[in-house]
C-alpha cells in the first residue's frame, strides 16, 4: 500500500508570476481549494509546496507556490507529479478503490479464469 497517492501532474507554467497548470489525476479537482499543502516528487527527493492560490481553467487547475514568483522559478517543475499523504485523501465509497491498490492484483473472471496483470 502506497502511502503517498499522487492528486496531479505539472504540465506547464501559466503567466510569468509563478503560476503552474496542473493536470488534476483525482476524481474532485475542488479539493485543491482545501490543500494547504501538496509534496513535489522531484526524482531525487519530496518537497513541501505551499499552495498560495487555486483557480481552474478549462480542465486544469491553475496553482501558485508561496516562495515561487517568476516562471524561472518555477519552470524546472514541469512534469512532476504532485502528491498528498493517504491521511489527506478524500473518503471513499464503499465499492470505490485508489488506483494504486489495484495495481498488481490478479483479475478473475465469472468463469473463474484469472489474468495475471
Amino acid at each position: 500500500m502506497e502511502d503517498l497517492l499522487r492528486v496531479g501532474v505539472i504540465s506547464s507554467t501559466h503567466g510569468v508570476r509563478g503560476e503552474v497548470k496542473v493536470y488534476p489525476t483525482t476524481d474532485d479537482a475542488q479539493r485543491f481549494k482545501k490543500l494547504k499543502e501538496v509534496l513535489m516528487d522531484t526524482g531525487r527527493e519530496n518537497i513541501t509546496m505551499e499552495i498560495e492560490g487555486v483557480k481552474f481553467f478549462k480542465n486544469m487547475v491553475i496553482l501558485k507556490f508561496k516562495g515561487y514568483d517568476n516562471i524561472n522559478d518555477i519552470e524546472k517543475f514541469k512534469g512532476k507529479d504532485l502528491l498528498i499523504p493517504r491521511d489527506q485523501a478524500v473518503p471513499l465509497g464503499s465499492d470505490e478503490n485508489f488506483v494504486t491498490d489495484l495495481i498488481g492484483l490478479t483479475v478473475k473472471t465469472e468463469e473463474g479464469s484469472g489474468l495475471a496483470r
